[in-house]
């Protein structure tokens, strides 16, 4: 991606003045942290100050996503997110404009975001999925509405990833393995019914912080309706959130006890993802949940 040149900065700006109603001036941008797939820019502009990314042009889609996204957790009034404000492209670029948001030090504040979490999952949909595809970090992530969780998850979510291993060429034992336990995915959900909660649905740490003033907030979404454990099982994946978050959404909203076991068939998908988006050093976690989770089968 070539990097952005004044033109953008132009369009960008222009951009932000149509959608505030308030002329934004001539701007300074400054890379800042919070892009790995994406860059990341704090603009600023008079008084104002927001925070840009930007990716290709053909990436708008992914932004236009992110922005639907932000809106669906917003309208809930659980969790602190970013406000969105626009997202474009012109030749080159797309962009995403967001609320800048002040970032403290330390976790602390991340403990009432349990109790904030179960609320956001109360709000819930008839069905599984979401009303458009989206993406996961920058794999494709698809949303068609499904009233079978299982049926979801087999084949928008763990299937749809061995299938993207296949073609990425890790075949052999994972997929044989694999297939197996999309087989008998029934097995794991024996007397547990979930509901279709509105899911952040990328929840690791680096989507999560304590604002300057100590209240939690998430960011970088990949929003569906979807079991609320496969939410909290990835808080578990990369390092976990303090205990205190956890106690906080288990006071709000006990989870079953079988939770314990789907909480590893959950983060298989984005195990899988890793796998595709990042290579090979993915693969011996990937196959190790795969077998974890066929031992519990066979008891």
């Amino acid at each position: 991606m070539p990097a952005p040149d004044a033109a953008t900065w132009r369009a960008i700006a222009a951009d932000l003045s149509r959608v505030t109603g308030s002329p934004f001036p001539g701007s300074r941008a400054e890379p800042t942290g919070g892009g790995s797939i994406n860059r990341a820019f704090r603009l600023d502009g008079g008084e104002r100050r927001f925070f840009v990314k930007l990716n290709s042009a053909w990436r708008l889609e992914m932004f236009e996503a992110e922005l639907a996204g932000l809106m669906e957790l917003a309208a809930t009034k659980a969790v602190r997110v970013p406000a969105p404000i626009c997202c474009g492209s012109d030749a080159l670029h797309s962009w995403i404009v967001l609320e800048h948001l002040e970032l403290g030090n330390g976790t602390d504040g991340l403990a009432a975001l349990g109790a904030q979490l179960a609320l956001m999952h109360r709000s819930t949909a008839a069905n599984f999925g979401w009303s458009r595809d989206n993406t996961i970090g920058s794999t494709p992530q698809h949303n068609e509405w499904c009233s079978d969780w299982i049926v979801f998850l087999r084949e928008r979510r763990i299937g749809f990833q061995l299938l993207l291993a296949q073609r990425n060429a890790y075949r052999g034992r994972l997929q044989s393995s694999g297939e197996k336990l999309l087989a008998e995915l029934d097995a794991f959900f024996a007397g547990y019914r979930p509901e279709a909660s509105l899911l952040h649905g990328d929840l690791w740490g680096g989507n999560a912080a304590v604002l300057a003033g100590g209240e939690p907030a998430i960011f970088d979404p990949a929003v569906y309706f979807g079991d609320r454990e496969a939410e909290l099982a990835m808080t578990e994946l990369f390092g976990g959130f303090p205990q205190a978050f956890y106690r906080g959404y288990g006071d709000a909203w006990p989870l079953d006890p079988g939770y314990r076991v789907r909480k590893q068939l959950y983060n298989l998908y984005h195990l899988l993802n890793h796998l595709n988006l990042f290579g090979s050093s993915y693969l011996a976690p990937a196959q190790a949940a795969i077998d974890g989770l066929l031992g519990e089968i066979r008891g």
